[in-house]
């Protein structure tokens, strides 16, 4: 099992950045694809970014390609969203999520009902 742990949600004005972090700890962190989902007040659970273990592969949900960017530590049990270019549509709790199936370093999962682990969420709010 792991156990994470999101950090650096706020507020920022639209086109500003914000990097978001999620702290790991289990013994085999290294070998889950990991992701970042978010949900929004009265919506569904949104799929924003995937990474595979390995982290030579990623994925990202279309309305946030070229904007956001994952990254992940595994040395340091990290996992990293970096957003850019914000908008007011950004706005949600955003959750770290693990799935702990993977067989593959290249495997990436695009869809919420994928991830077995997730954070507590941090909440990220973009004015206009």
């Amino acid at each position: 099992q792991v156990q994470l742990v999101e950090s650096g949600g706020g507020l920022v004005q639209a086109g500003g950045s914000l990097r978001l972090s999620c702290a790991a700890s289990g013994r085999t962190f290294s070998t889950y694809a990991m992701g970042w989902v978010r949900q929004a007040p009265g919506k569904e659970r949104e799929f924003v970014a995937s990474i595979s273990w390995s982290a030579r592969n990623t994925y990202y949900a279309d309305s946030v390609k070229g904007r956001f960017t994952i990254s992940r530590d595994n040395a340091k049990n990290t996992v990293n969203l970096q957003m850019n270019s914000l908008k007011p549509e950004d706005t949600a709790v955003y959750y770290c999520a693990a799935n702990g199936r993977t067989r593959h370093s290249l495997t990436v999962y695009y869809r919420a009902q994928e991830y077995d682990y997730w954070g507590q969420g941090t909440q990220v709010t973009v004015s206009s």
